[in-house]
């Protein structure tokens, strides 16, 4: 019988197979031999492979580090129990550079022809950074008051001390001991211009109609003037980005931070990309835009230790001996004043920082 309210022949003048492939979710049959034998459009796409090609090879040859998915596969087959795994991150072969999180839910189902596995994949990568923005977005907002009230509390005595230094001055009777008191206010001035850039700038954004390939220019040459002779900065703009809102000081300043991060991460060999693209409804927090401009700094380096990527934007974070920990910090506080976000990927030989910025209205 028919579940009520659905005409028995509702769905008879559809294709199973065109209804399959109209879903979002990705759909894999798997046979005995954990082969595919059947993939939905969505699952090609979600995957990048070819059902044709994928037909007789095992399912794990289309995936990077594909062990544990493998594994709970096989046990699926010999169990025959379902199992359902969450925020399963794969990387396809066929992009190996895109990161994909997947919920999987897999089922066995037993034929005619054997036990067979239906995976449904669910792609949850989008929301997964959308999470992982918001978060950040609201940290950084917490940190940046922090940031702010200790800069107060260290100002003050720095203003005393110099004041003092600057009386003890004019007492000496020597000149050459003015030197010491030269040592001190020089060195609170240096505190003091520290403290200041942990703070970020205090003014709101001075928005004008701009092209961000004017920032990237400007960008461009500074850091070709910086770069050693070994280091290579190449551009790869695309042409079509319209104009927007923006203020260009704090983004030239937010791009150059990043450069210099991704020159100083070179030594003296390698290779630098300044990359522009335009990209459509793309999620910056918790707002959706239709039209955003990707502006990507892309290094040969040796890549973020596994143990800064989760807090790499915070102040005094950083991975060189040498380092002050705020390039970064005070890029990110730049372009989110913007109403953009930097999110960054990296592995080792190659690193891609990306500043999102949004060129028109939120939907």
């Amino acid at each position: 019988m028919a579940p009520e309210g659905i005409a028995p022949s509702a769905l008879a003048h559809f294709d199973p197979a065109d209804l399959l492939d109209a879903l979002t979710t990705g759909i894999v049959m798997l046979d005995a031999q954990l082969c595919p034998t059947y993939a939905n459009v969505a699952a090609q796409d979600l995957l990048a492979f070819s059902l044709k090609k994928a037909r007789g090879r095992p399912f794990a040859d289309f995936l990077h580090d594909a062990n544990g998915l493998s594994r709970i596969l096989r046990r699926a087959l010999e169990t025959g129990e379902g199992i359902a795994d969450r925020e399963l991150a794969v990387r396809p072969v066929g992009a190996p550079r895109e990161l994909r999180t997947l919920d999987v839910t897999i089922t066995p189902l037993t034929g005619l022809t054997g036990t067979h596995l239906l995976l449904e994949l669910a792609d949850t990568t989008q929301r997964q950074r959308i999470t992982r923005e918001n978060d950040l977005l609201a940290r950084l907002d917490g940190s940046r008051l922090m940031v702010r009230q200790l800069a107060h509390e260290i100002k003050n005595p720095l203003g005393g001390l110099r004041g003092a230094a600057q009386l003890l001055e004019r007492e000496l009777p020597a000149a050459a001991l003015k030197e010491y008191t030269q040592v001190i206010i020089g060195e609170a001035d240096r505190l003091t211009a520290l403290v200041d850039s942990m703070a970020g700038p205090n003014r709101a954004p001075s928005k004008t109609e701009l092209n961000v390939h004017e920032i990237c220019e400007h960008v461009y040459h500074l850091v070709r003037a910086e770069a050693p002779a070994g280091v290579v900065i190449e551009r790869d703009y695309d042409p079509s980005l319209p104009n927007a809102m923006l203020d260009r000081h704090q983004l030239i300043q937010a791009l150059l931070n990043v450069a210099r991060n991704a020159l100083q991460a070179q030594g003296d060999l390698g290779r630098i990309v300044l990359r522009t693209r335009a990209r459509s409804n793309v999620s910056i927090g918790s707002a959706l835009h239709r039209l955003v401009a990707s502006v990507q700094v892309e290094d040969a380096g040796p890549g973020v230790p596994p143990h800064l990527r989760s807090s790499i934007f915070y102040p005094l974070v950083t991975g060189r001996a040498n380092g002050t920990g705020l390039g970064l910090a005070v890029a990110q506080d730049l372009v989110t004043r913007n109403g953009g976000i930097i999110e960054f990927e990296s592995e080792l030989g190659r690193t891609v920082f990306t500043l999102l910025l949004p060129l028109g209205e939120e939907r």
